[in-house]
């Protein structure tokens, strides 16, 4: 199992990011969230198989059809909350 906290900056606000994020993690079986930032970022946590994490890290390089990504931030979580399925979080 691996688990990341990804910090996606750009044009990911207000483009459907999260609904595109949200339906990515679903697809490759993933568990945790995805919110908007006051900072106009998006936070991804995401738990699961290495591979499938892996993939949802590239796919959050390219994004939605409308965002622009400009950088991708990853870093390893150690938390233990376990999240049953992948939902946007509210903002």
């Amino acid at each position: 199992m691996k688990r990341v906290k990804i910090s996606v900056q750009g044009k990911v606000q207000g483009v459907c990011y999260r609904r595109y994020a949200l339906s990515k993690a679903k697809a490759l079986g993933l568990t945790g969230y995805v919110s908007n930032d006051d900072d106009g970022n998006v936070t991804i946590l995401a738990q699961g198989a290495f591979p499938a994490v892996d993939n949802l890290i590239d796919w959050c390089q390219i994004g939605s059809p409308q965002s622009n990504v400009s950088q991708v931030f990853v870093e390893e979580d150690e938390a233990d909350e376990i999240y049953l399925d992948f939902s946007i979080v509210q903002s």
